[in-house]
């Protein structure tokens, strides 16, 4: 079962219908915007898992360190 072309353009005239053709373009910006944002948001979570397990490290580091400061 493929999408064929009536199926698009009974899709894109339902949206016409709904958002008119004056918010039309601002609601595909919109969406490009979320897009964008979603792209640059998995980006930086896959930097933040390569150096997650570096920060570990350095936080209990930092805790030990506290602690023999705190007992002396």
């Amino acid at each position: 079962m493929s999408i064929g072309i009536w199926q698009i353009v009974l899709i894109l005239a339902i949206v016409l219908i709904l958002f008119g053709a004056g918010k039309l373009p601002r609601v595909m910006g919109d969406v490009a915007k979320g897009i964008k944002n979603f792209k640059t948001g998995m980006k930086e979570e896959e930097g933040t898992e390569e150096s997650g397990s570096d920060e570990t490290v350095s936080v209990s580091k930092d805790k030990d360190s506290n602690t023999d400061s705190k007992s002396s």
